[in-house]
Parts: structure tokens; sequence; C-alpha cells
């Protein structure tokens, strides 16, 4: 049953990925893959739903065929995605530091290329809303992209300003003023504070894990025992299926 709603989430992912792809003219012009220089969240659907078909389908198949094969590629594949996750939490919790660095070059790289696919864009504005912060360490950060950064060559008219989900919300306003942003970072600091969000993502984001650490903890620990009955479920099962054959 797990195996079967991995199978059908997994092809919704893909499906979401590929219709994505679709509306962007990528499938039109698969070159156009590489040139996006900032993170696609496309391929977040696609990696996520092709690991998800693959194990819903090795699992389901396996079961119902009792397929030894497929059902120990399944806990194979699954035991390993544990341990990468295991080892990647382990690795997060000894090299802070350093994830907070690349948290801070990854948020920067895709401020640069804000303008050049709408789906990043999309995921920015969501991530500054939601967690109410501005840049990566603060709304300077902006300066890295061309169209906000408050350089004399740059003509346009977003120039030493930010992106309207940097704004602060008034709560009166049911229409977003999307040209909010226009020149704050001229203001003094003091007024600054006043029309947009001041803390960058990075310390908000540390903020938001700290305040949330029970939920986020409780959420890792449920994925890693729905793997580990998974995991022991197919072994059971090939267990018996190479009993019974043995019986024969």
């Amino acid at each position: 049953m797990i195996s079967l709603d991995k199978q059908f989430l997994g092809i919704a992912f893909l499906g979401i990925g590929l219709w994505a792809w679709n509306e962007k003219g990528v499938l039109s012009n698969i070159s156009s893959i590489t040139d996006l220089g900032g993170f696609d969240p496309v391929w977040l659907f696609l990696v996520v739903g092709g690991v998800m078909f693959i194990l819903g389908f090795a699992g389901c198949i396996g079961a119902l065929r009792e397929n030894t094969f497929l059902l120990k590629f399944f806990s194979v594949f699954l035991g390993i995605i544990f341990f990468l996750e295991l080892t990647a939490g382990v690795l997060a919790f000894v090299f802070k530091d350093w994830i907070k660095d690349q948290l801070y070059f990854f948020i920067n790289n895709n401020i640069r290329a804000y303008r050049d696919d709408i789906d990043l864009q999309n995921l920015i504005d969501f991530t500054q809303e939601y967690w109410q912060c501005c840049g990566a360490f603060g709304a300077d950060d902006w300066n890295l992209n061309i169209y906000f950064n408050c350089t004399d060559s740059n003509a346009s008219r977003e120039r030493c300003g930010v992106p309207f989900s940097c704004c602060t919300k008034d709560p009166a306003e049911d229409v977003i003023n999307t040209q909010c942003g226009y020149d704050a970072r001229q203001k003094p600091e003091v007024d600054q504070q006043i029309v947009i969000y001041t803390k960058g993502c990075v310390p908000q984001f540390e903020k938001w894990l700290q305040d949330n650490l029970t939920i986020v903890a409780g959420i890792f620990i449920g994925i890693a025992l729905l793997q580990i009955f998974g995991i022991c479920l197919a072994q059971n099962l090939v267990s018996d299926i190479e009993a019974v054959r043995a019986s024969w």
C-alpha cells in the first residue's frame, strides 16, 4: 500500500515538473536547462518524483509478483536513502558553520538569477515573505542582482531597491504593491526598517529552526521510522517467499 502511494506521488511530482518545464519552453529547447544561473525548483519535483516512482514501482511490483529481486532492490535503495539522510544530518550538525556559508552562497547565487526564471523568483519571494527577511544576511545582498544594485551604471527603475517580498506588510492593504521596494536602500537604515525587512534569511532560518526544533525533529524521526518499517517489511516478505520456494 505504501509502495503504491509512493508510485502515484512519484508520477504526480514528475508530471508537475514536466508540465512546469513545458510552460517555460524547456522541453522544446533542452539546452536551456543549463542556462539558468540559479536553482530551478522544477529539479526538486523531478528528482523527488523520480526517486518515489522507482521505489514505489519496485516495492509494489515486487510484492504483487513476489519478485525477490525487486523487493531486495527496494529495501537496499531505501536503506541507502536512509543512510544518506543520517549522514547528512550528522554532517550538518558537525559542520554548522560550513553549512551556513554554503547556504549564504546558495542564496546569493540565486539572487543573481532572480529575474532569469519565474519559478526561482516565486521561490525567493515566498521565502522572504514567510521568514520576513531580505537577502542572505541583509537587504544589501541585492546589490548582487543587475537590476537592484546601486551602481551609477544601473539604469533600471529598480536600482537600489529590493523585491516586493522584502517589504513589510500593511494588514489594511488588500492588493500587493509590487513597487514598494523601489529606492528602499537609498533611505537611512532607520527608515529602511519601516518599509522593508532588514534581517537576512540565513539568521531568520536559524531562528525558525530553533523555535520549531521539536516539530522538525519529529518529522524527521517519523520519516526515518517509516523507512525502517518499509525495509523490515520488504526483508520479511523476501524471507517468506524464499522459505515457501525452499519447501517446494
